[in-house]
Parts: C-alpha cells; structure tokens; sequence
C-alpha cells in the first residue's frame, strides 16, 4: 500500500494518533488501509508506551466516507464477498479487542465503512457541522453484514438505526449526538482536535484494567449476533446488477436506476 494513505505516530503523551491520510477520496478506505489499521491494533496490543488510539482524517472534509468503490466492483461471486466481509471484521474485531481504548475524532463526512469504523470505537467526538449516517439505499445499493448492523444499533437502538437506512439522510453533528451516534459534540471543526487530545489523554490516564474489563464485557455482550445467518443476503445484494449500477452512479457523479435484481 502506499504508506501515506494511513499514517501513525507515537507521541510521548501516550496517544498512537491514526490518520486516515486520502482527502483527495475523502478519506475512503482501501482494503490495504483496512490491513493496516489491523496491524497498528496488534501493534498496540505489544507495545506498553500506546495508552489509547486516537483515530481522525486528514484535510477536515471527512474522517472516511466509506470503503474505496473501485475494488467493490470485483465482489461478483458469494466467496468473495465473503472474503471481503471477512477482511473489515478482522479490522472491526481488532479495534474492538485491541489492549487500549480507541477514540474517533470526526470531522466531515463519516459514512459506510467509516460509521462502522467509528462505531467500532469506544468513544467518538464530532463536529457539530459533521455528516454521519449509512447512505447506502441511495447509493451503492449494497447492504450491511449481521455484524455491522447491531453495532450501530448498540449506539442508536433499533428504530433510529431502521431510519437511518430507510431515510439514507445523514446527521448533523448535533443530531448523531442526539440519536447516539456521537458520545460528545463540539462547536465547529476547529475546537474537534484539541478536545479529541483532551479526552484522550483522560482516557490515558485512567485504570487499563477497568477500561480493558468493560470494553471486552460491552463486547460480550454483543456476540449473540454472530448466530444470525447473513451472507445469503449479502450475496444477493453485493453481486446484483442494481449494485453494479450503483457504483457506475456513483463514479459518473448521477443517481442510479434501480430495477431491483
């Protein structure tokens, strides 16, 4: 991968700072920065100097709006879809069990696999002028894994979640706070970064084994959903025609034209 599209640093405070460094794609994440945001995880699970990991995207017009479309259109056959889902739940599951808390700093648009990356962390701080939401009935067409549903729903509950996917609106800042999507909300962009720091460093600096407990008992707590059958539904959307259409809309900058197969 190119190394600059995911950057990481150490700083002295503790904090290994994450940057989701594509803003000319709006921080849309390749399958090699979902590898690499795997690494960093197991990197931080070994080395004791990293107290918390603090995630964000570069250039303030989004944390990371979705996957990267190009190498979607390659999911035509239920094994690699399968093979696909299983790659993001690798990166999902390390954030989730990793040694240190995780913190999602967002500015901008955070949608598709960046809601769900953002939902993975334990904390997420946002702008007020942020975008949050799963667009997906609007624009790709694709649908979201047993998985991946219920850890939104763990932060929105049932109904909001099923309005968020029907409506395929985004949330303002305010809003995703409201509905649960945001832990806190900050005035603007720039005020986002110095608090970010700020919460991070309060985690730092709290009990590792209280912090490692309840991450892994909220965890837990979630598994249940890993018995709900889900690739056949998966398969039926990511290697449909309407999905197809649905990238080519969205490379040609058009809205697409379902036909529902």
């Amino acid at each position: 991968m190119d190394t600059n599209e995911l950057l990481f640093e150490l700083h002295d405070d503790g904090i290994g700072r994450i940057v989701f460094n594509r803003p000319q794609a709006r921080n849309a994440l390749t399958f090699d920065m979902y590898d690499r945001l795997t690494e960093i995880c197991a990197l931080a699970n070994d080395d004791p100097r990293i107290r918390v990991l603090l995630l964000s995207g570069a250039g303030g017009q989004a944390f990371a709006a979705g996957t990267d479309v190009e190498p979607l259109k390659s999911l035509t056959t239920t094994e690699r879809v399968a093979a696909y889902e299983a790659r993001v739940e690798r990166t999902l599951l390390a954030l989730e069990t990793c040694r240190v808390p995780t913190v999602a700093s967002i500015a901008g648009a955070c949608t598709g696999g960046g809601l769900i990356i953002a939902a993975a962390c334990d904390l997420r701080i946002g702008a007020a002028d942020a975008r949050l939401g799963m667009p997906i009935a609007r624009t790709l067409g694709n649908c979201l894994s047993a998985k991946n549903a219920a850890r939104i729903i763990a932060l929105t509950g049932m109904a909001r979640f099923r309005q968020m996917i029907f409506s395929a609106r985004l949330f303002t800042g305010e809003e995703a706070f409201t509905v649960g999507l945001l832990s806190e909300v900050v005035d603007s962009a720039g005020s986002l970064a110095p608090r970010a720091d700020i919460v991070a460093r309060t985690v730092a600096g709290h009990s590792p084994l209280t912090l490692q407990s309840t991450r892994e008992l909220l965890r837990r707590m979630q598994v249940a959903v890993e018995d709900v059958k889900d690739m056949d539904l998966l398969t039926r959307c990511y290697t449909s025609n309407d999905f197809q259409e649905g990238i080519a809309a969205f490379l040609g900058k058009r809205a697409p034209h379902w036909q529902g197969n």
